[in-house]
């Protein structure tokens, strides 16, 4: 039988329609997202001056020739770097001048690579490239938000196939974000307690919607999961900032990224998806709002959402706000758990 479940710390409302619920074959769709032609690739070895000028160059692990992670500009920016936020009303409405920064994370040298076939440590440079990249720009005032997100997948956004992710800074925290920020303050402000660590202990004492976890992270899916086999990934223990992460940290955060991805890959037929880092937003005071996130070290958790692209938003989701999943969360954890990550299948009925 269907049922409506919220989540309080999106605050949203999804519809679980198992009688609607498909296996995973049943999710596969015709692949368009392939890899793009290799010729013109600006993203190519020996071609970084089709690039703008890069911000960031990691080695190959264990150094050697070449590199393994570039950053560069957007050569075709969402928003700008220079000049000064502007911020007016216009009668109901409200402007902010696009002020910001819109970077590309060249995620490896090789073409066809994916992200689930990357070695640990070549994934961990990645996301290396992220935390440095989101320490850098908190420097500038003008910005309040780092996001960095993946699109893998035409169906996801993607507009070339070479694997990269991206970031774009602002000057507003993004809805979603403030959201979240927000659920977590007001627990913690109820309760001393994270509202992310207390999701981890309920999760796992209940053992039902977890789908993969290791020493140092736990991937859940999400109990009003608004999508099939969305998936957040947390660190296990209370950590309000990937961009205080250790090198140890993001290790391990490659080790299980990976065989998550894997595993979907394997139920799912190498769908596109969309990956997005919620972290702590930049620490600088507001005018008039000195302690606005005091607490965030104690109540803010960072994390990982990963939704996979298998199902359409259609009338009823705009019209509504709410979303239909068709795939129970509680389903998707057992399917993740009992996937191969080397490409078999064996999941029971």
């Amino acid at each position: 039988m269907s049922d409506l479940r919220y989540d309080p710390i999106t605050a949203r409302w999804v519809i679980i329609a198992p009688e609607r619920k498909l296996r995973p074959h049943e999710f596969l769709v015709p692949q368009s997202h392939g890899p793009s032609p290799i010729d013109g690739c600006p993203f190519e070895p020996g071609r970084e001056s089709m690039t703008p000028p890069e911000i960031l160059r990691l080695p190959p692990p264990g150094g050697g020739e070449g590199w393994q992670v570039r950053v560069v500009p957007n050569k075709f920016p969402a928003l700008r770097v220079e000049g000064e936020v502007a911020r007016e009303g216009l009668g109901l409405h409200d402007r902010v001048s696009g002020i910001g920064a819109h970077e590309v994370i060249i995620e490896s040298p090789r073409h066809d690579a994916v992200m689930a076939d990357l070695e640990p440590e070549e994934l961990a440079l990645v996301f290396a490239a992220w935390r440095h990249r989101i320490s850098d720009l908190r420097r500038d005032v003008r910005l309040r938000y780092v996001l960095v997100f993946k699109n893998e997948g035409r169906e996801a956004g993607a507009s070339l196939s070479h694997p990269h992710s991206q970031l774009i800074a602002t000057p507003i925290i993004p809805k979603a974000v403030v959201q979240e920020l927000s659920a977590a303050r007001q627990h913690f402000r109820a309760k001393e307690r994270c509202i992310f660590c207390d999701l981890i202990r309920q999760e796992l004492r209940l053992d039902e919607r977890v789908a993969l976890e290791t020493e140092h992270y736990v991937a859940l899916e999400p109990f009003a999961s608004a999508f099939p086999f969305e998936t957040w990934i947390l660190p296990r223990t209370h950590r309000h900032d990937l961009a205080t992460a250790s090198d140890g940290d993001l290790l391990a955060l490659a080790v299980m990224v990976r065989e998550l991805l894997q595993r979907l890959r394997s139920l799912l037929g190498d769908p596109p998806y969309n990956m997005v880092v919620h972290t702590a937003p930049s620490p600088h005071p507001r005018p008039g709002l000195p302690d606005y996130w005091s607490t965030i070290e104690h109540d803010f958790h960072w994390h990982i959402e990963l939704i996979p692209r298998v199902t359409r938003f259609a009338g009823f989701e705009w019209g509504s706000g709410y979303t239909i999943n068709p795939t129970p969360p509680e389903e998707a954890a057992r399917f993740l758990r009992e996937a191969d990550p080397d490409g078999g299948l064996h999941v029971h009925p």
